[in-house]
Formats: structure tokens, C-alpha cells, sequence
């Protein structure tokens, strides 16, 4: 990826959408700081995300016309388990979007990405998908990599045991692997499991 790049990472949890902010929001701090992870990135970003993470990144403000643009699945990550519409990759900006191509390149022609993705949904018995025992070591052995930048790690993310364990978007911590430098730590804004759900809000800027 080209050098002077900015990443980050969001959750694809509906809760971040305009209709739960009401008089009592349930993720307030959240929202905090992915709204201001996206105002970092800019206004020319590309996002990598699944059906719903795209509705968080509108939800989010990146862009007005992203759901216009146009949506390619990439067999990339129908091998890694994204599946027909389970993860693609577009450039959203105020004033037009335009599709990147598939996954495994590692240019996006834009100044910023935003990946929409979230650890296991399994995390507890009042989670959405009640307990997993292996979903804490799991989510705990993704945060290392994510931390030190170990994109060995992410790149060889199990999809079967991802959809196991309720990963939201598991492609998109793959394709991080692929984006980011080695050994590359980000800047860690939220890490938390409210609700039994294992969130990050993470950035990273690439060197000039």
C-alpha cells in the first residue's frame, strides 16, 4: 500500500446506526470514537466491508453516495469465507464513488481505508449467539495480531471457525493483512465486549 495511507477499524454493529442513538444511546462511547476515526481518514476513503458494515459506514458518514457505488465480491474472499456479498471493497468520496477491484491488490487508489469488521459475537450467554468457550481466546489471539501488527496472522484467519464463532467480516481483517506494514501498531481508540460482542476501534498511519 502506498506510504502516508491512514487505516482504521470500526465495528459492523447496527447499534452504531442513526435509529438506536435515541434519548439513552447503548453505545455511546462507540460511536464517539468511530466517528472520530472516521473524520480522521479524510473525505477520499475506501471501504472494506459486508452488507451490513457498509450500512455502519454510511451510518458513519463515509460517503453520501456510497451506497451508490458499485459492489464487486472478489473470489478472494469467497475463499476466505466472505461468500457471495460477504465482503467487497469500493472508494467513497463526497463527490463520487468508484469501484477498486478486487481484494488482493494492495493499491486502493484512495488516501484512506476504513474496515468494517468485529470480533466474535459469541463471547457470552446473553450474547447474540449465547457462549462459545472458544470465542474469548480467539478474539484474544486476533487482538495480538491486530496490536502488533502481525499481518502473517491475519492473513491466515480460519473462515470456518470465524462463521463458527459469529466474526463480523472476517475478510476484512484479512484483507488488513494485506493493507497494513509489518510489525505496524495502531493507535487502540476502543476494545471492549459490551453486550457479548468483541469490538475495536483501532488506526494506523502508514510511514511517509
Amino acid at each position: 500500500m502506498s506510504p502516508g495511507v491512514k487505516v482504521a477499524l470500526v465495528p459492523g454493529v447496527l447499534a452504531l446506526l442513526p435509529a438506536y442513538a435515541g434519548r439513552v444511546d447503548p453505545v455511546a462511547e462507540l460511536r464517539a470514537v468511530c466517528v472520530a476515526a472516521v473524520e480522521w481518514l479524510g473525505e477520499d476513503v475506501a471501504v472494506v466491508a459486508d452488507p451490513q458494515g457498509l450500512r455502519v459506514a454510511e451510518a458513519l458518514g463515509v460517503s453520501p453516495g456510497l451506497g451508490d457505488a458499485r459492489r464487486q465480491g472478489s473470489s478472494l474472499l469467497d475463499q476466505r469465507g466472505g461468500g457471495p456479498g460477504g465482503g467487497f471493497e469500493t472508494v467513497a468520496s463526497a463527490t463520487s464513488s468508484t469501484n477498486v477491484g478486487a481484494a488482493s491488490s494492495t493499491s486502493v487508489g484512495a488516501s484512506s481505508v476504513l474496515v468494517v469488521a468485529n470480533g466474535s459475537a459469541r463471547r457470552s450467554e446473553k450474547a447474540p449467539g449465547h457462549l462459545d468457550e472458544r470465542a474469548a481466546a480467539y478474539d484474544s489471539e486476533l487482538e495480538k495480531a491486530l496490536r502488533a501488527g502481525d499481518v502473517g496472522a491475519l492473513r491466515a484467519l480460519d473462515p470456518g471457525l470465524a462463521q463458527e464463532l459469529m466474526v463480523g467480516n472476517v475478510a476484512g481483517f484479512s484483507r488488513l493483512g494485506e493493507l497494513l506494514s509489518p510489525g505496524l501498531a495502531p493507535e487502540v481508540d476502543y476494545a471492549d465486549d459490551p453486550f457479548g460482542v468483541q469490538y475495536w476501534v483501532m488506526r494506523w498511519s502508514l510511514p511517509a
